[in-house]
């Protein structure tokens, strides 16, 4: 058994990692001014070897009562629920119940195409099914998980099984399903016996509609300058690809879990930690896909990385793994705070590259108008000019100006844009910060 070494934040000074300094005071200054520029609500865990650099809560778990968010407060996890949902069916797979060749046709016979889709092909995202069926889950009560899968069967495939990838929550739904299937037991009692209690993850469950949760964050989303509460949602049907609730804690006794054989073995953790999707390039991230997990995407700086993030209305979720570096982070959210774009920038502390603290982004009023210089195409992102402004991908997305070559997008406090220009005074580039890690993305003439 592990042992959490809990250190007091004001020691964490810098520490030499990686064989250069980290300053681990800049993760908590990092942090206070997410939540205080950026009005982050959640907790967040960063941990090293064991030992904790920050575990820290922001927020309220409840705004109608202004009860703050504790470390220990559950959130519900959005998408990180599919890698319960993948691990649960590995555990079948490995006891020769399952295979990844099984067909869909096996557990729904009348579900149209099942014959040509597997387990595989729903593990992977590339089973050709559509996104999601939140018509059912938001707007139903008392719809059964059978009649569910008579409606959702009648929706068109995206394309031929197997020859594509498009991320499918209906995937992930059916393949919850297929686990009671198999086991015949409910999707909860199964992963109750088989991961939350193996793992020891005792603030750990799966919503409904009924229980009452101590210490659950409820859920709000962004509404005009305020916070709106998030809309009803039937636990009932949104399982499998949503509906696991955790804390930080627990997400990190998960990881802990799963360096070791408790859950899977050596075989069965290298089956799930596979790209299996690079025959469908997108830039490094669905790619990068394995069972329930994106191994190694895009923004990964370098180091080997297991992933994965959740977010749906008001709930936005991350944890971060870097194995090879025994380094784990976890930003849960329920306020819908960037917590991907956090987990990216407190990740980018660690690993010494250039970090920009959150500030208040101001719009001057000596505004540079001559703008349309700055338009183009840089990367795969494109500005443009018109009516005056600066706009980021389309006309909705408006960009402030902040200085002569800074700008920021209105929106979004945490989007900076700075135009570089060579000696000519040509614009060359644009430097975009995302969570203050930088980006240099080249202009395309």
């Amino acid at each position: 058994m592990y042992k959490m070494i809990k250190i007091p934040f004001f020691l964490l000074l810098s520490y030499t990692v990686f064989g250069q300094q980290v300053n681990y005071d800049k993760i908590g200054l990092y942090m206070d001014k997410q939540a205080e520029i950026n009005k982050f609500g959640g907790t967040v865990l960063v941990m090293k070897n064991d030992s904790v650099i920050l575990k820290k809560a922001y927020g309220y778990a409840n705004m109608e009562w202004n009860v703050k968010n504790d470390v220990d407060t559950k959130f519900v996890l959005a998408s990180i629920t599919k890698y319960f949902t993948a691990i649960a069916i590995t555990q079948l797979i490995e006891r020769k119940l399952l295979s990844v060749d099984s067909k869909l046709s096996e557990f729904f016979p009348e579900y149209p195409k099942g014959e040509k889709v597997t387990i595989h092909m729903l593990l992977t995202h590339t089973a050709g099914l559509p996104l999601d069926f939140d018509e059912l889950y938001m707007d139903q009560t008392n719809l059964s998980k059978p009649d569910a899968i008579a409606i959702i069967q009648k929706k068109p495939y995206l394309f031929e099984p197997g020859t594509n990838l498009q991320y499918s929550n209906i995937g992930y739904f059916l393949l919850s399903q297929i686990i009671e299937k198999v086991s015949k037991i409910t999707f909860e009692e199964f992963l109750q016996k088989n991961i939350f209690n193996k793992a020891k993850m005792k603030n750990t469950g799966v919503s409904n509609n009924d229980s009452i949760v101590s210490k659950k964050a409820s859920i709000y989303y962004p509404n005009g300058k305020s916070y709106a509460l998030n809309p009803y949602i039937n636990w009932n049907l949104n399982v499998g690809l949503d509906g696991i609730y955790s804390n930080i804690e627990d997400l990190y006794q998960l990881n802990r879990a799963m360096y070791g054989t408790t859950l899977l073995s050596e075989q069965s953790k290298k089956m799930m930690q596979t790209q299996y999707n690079k025959k469908y390039p997108d830039g490094g991230f669905k790619d990068s896909y394995g069972y329930g997990i994106f191994i190694n995407p895009y923004y990964n700086y370098g180091h080997k990385m297991l992933t994965h993030s959740g977010g749906f209305v008001g709930t936005m979720t991350t944890f971060d793994c870097y194995p090879d570096d025994d380094i784990f982070i976890a930003v849960l959210s329920n306020n819908m705070s960037e917590s991907h774009i956090i987990s990216y920038g407190l990740a980018g502390i660690l690993f010494n590259k250039d970090v920009e603290i959150p500030y208040k982004h101001i719009e001057i009023s000596n505004k540079n108008i001559f703008l349309e210089k700055y338009a183009g195409t840089y990367g795969d992102i494109k500005i443009i000019f018109s009516n005056e402004k600066l706009y980021l991908n389309n006309l909705e997305t408006v960009l402030l100006q902040e200085g002569e070559l800074k700008f920021f997008r209105k929106d979004n406090n945490d989007r900076m844009f700075k135009f570089l220009r060579n000696k000519k005074g040509n614009i060359i580039g644009v430097e975009l910060r995302k969570g203050g890690v930088k980006e240099i993305k080249k202009k395309i003439n």
